[in-house]
């Protein structure tokens, strides 16, 4: 694994290979109200995950946490 400090901005590979879930699976979370969304990094399309937020996430499902628990984390 790698090591991130909670100021960390994470690319979608990172979100990835973190969260153990594809791109598509990723967005249609965030459409879920699941996990949360990116942040612009400027310049057009490039966008980022604060590294805090994901491991938040990671926690809470290794945790159990319902759907319902979940989104009111994000």
């Amino acid at each position: 694994m790698f090591q991130t400090r909670d100021s960390d901005l994470l690319r979608l590979p990172r979100v990835g290979s973190s969260t153990g879930v594809s791109r598509s699976s990723t967005y249609r979370r965030i459409s879920q109200g699941l996990f949360p969304p990116p942040v612009p990094l400027g310049g057009g399309r490039s966008v980022g995950w604060p590294a805090r937020e994901v491991a938040a996430i990671n926690e809470a499902r290794i945790a159990a946490w319902s759907d319902a628990k979940i989104r009111a984390l994000v």
